[in-house]
């Protein structure tokens, strides 16, 4: 017991000294602590010798506004003989079949080919103006003020939206017209009158019409000389064309006699599938000849192009939706 009372003392004595001693050494009052904060204070931070140095920044006033909207007076000179002008109506009273992508692509394809066409957005969504990248927002009239407020096609007309295609635009005002038309004098004439006055500056002038069966459409009806109605390859692809046809046939009777069927575009045809195969055979056994040799296939391409403001020929210009609206392109010419 003796050796391990010794060895417990020489282990106390070679610990060191406890921390709350240690504390006690080095504690100093607060009192000093703050005086040697307030001298550092004054010999580094002495306000009073401080220098203030002047820089005089630069701030842009420059403001990024997109470019203005060309118009009519600045349209690229022809650069042959324009014939006779055909009015022709991209129509379907069913929506979401191809009319805007039709009316986008066909028209930049006949602009290739080095026709002139005029295309009238007269669909209140106005699909078609955004499609060629125009920002409604800048557009200070639309065929909305040609159709009621007696304003000048030309006054509208935006040039040059692709190679040698022009543009009327549509903006959501456009969705009032039904209404507004309705107390109108000679109502359904408006649109023949308007375009009338450009036959014989371009090839062709295309109609987007809206996806109904109201005045703008009846509009179209009468300003047209021809129709061209896609159809889409799926079920129900022939519902509500029946309507359509017996609308154009009252049409014809009273207010345009020389209204006919252009053709009829097989669209969104997708190769793989039975229903699409199936759908472009009855199509063809009931309207015959009338439907174009060309089909549009269904490509993501061509639902990305108007996200870009391009028509699908400059988006991707070997791809197969650019290949089948040249091939329409060529057939409308060949047809007349």
């Amino acid at each position: 017991m003796g050796f391990l009372d010794s060895f417990r003392r020489d282990k106390k004595a070679a610990q060191p000294p406890k921390v709350e001693e240690k504390k006690e050494e080095i504690e100093q009052p607060e009192e000093e602590i703050e005086e040697k904060k307030d001298e550092a204070s004054d010999d580094f931070f002495d306000i009073e010798d401080a220098e203030v140095i002047e820089r005089e920044v630069e701030v842009s006033q420059e403001k990024h506004e997109p470019a203005p909207l060309r118009t009519y007076k600045d349209k690229k000179p022809l650069t042959h003989v324009v014939g006779a002008t055909k009015i022709i109506a991209i129509i379907n009273q069913k929506g979401g079949v191809g009319k805007s992508t039709t009316a986008i692509n066909l028209s930049a394809a006949l602009g290739e080919l080095g026709k002139q066409v005029l295309l009238v957005d007269l669909d209140p969504q106005g699909n078609t103006t955004s499609g060629f990248g125009i920002e409604k927002s800048q557009l200070q009239k639309c065929i909305y003020d040609v159709l009621l407020n007696d304003v000048s096609i030309e006054e509208v007309i935006v040039p040059d939206v692709c190679e040698g295609v022009d543009l009327v635009p549509a903006t959501i005002n456009l969705a009032g017209a039904e209404v507004e038309l309705v107390s109108e004098m000679a109502r359904e004439n408006r649109l023949k009158d308007a375009v009338g006055v450009m036959k014989g500056k371009y090839d062709y002038i295309f109609i987007d019409c809206p996806p109904s069966l109201g005045l703008l459409t009846v509009n179209s009806l009468v300003a047209a000389d021809k129709l061209i109605i896609p159809i889409q390859t799926e079920f129900y692809a022939l519902e509500g064309v029946t309507k359509l046809l017996e609308s154009m046939k009252r049409v014809k009777t009273r207010l345009n006699p020389t209204l006919d069927i252009y053709g009829i575009l097989l669209t969104m045809y997708d190769g793989r599938t039975t229903l699409s195969r199936q759908v472009a055979a009855e199509v063809r056994n009931y309207f015959g000849r009338q439907v174009f040799e060309t089909i549009i296939p269904r490509t993501v391409k061509l639902s990305e192009a108007p996200s870009y403001g391009i028509p699908i020929i400059q988006y991707d210009p070997t791809g197969k939706g650019a290949i089948a609206y040249r091939n329409l392109a060529e057939e409308v010419v060949k047809r007349g």
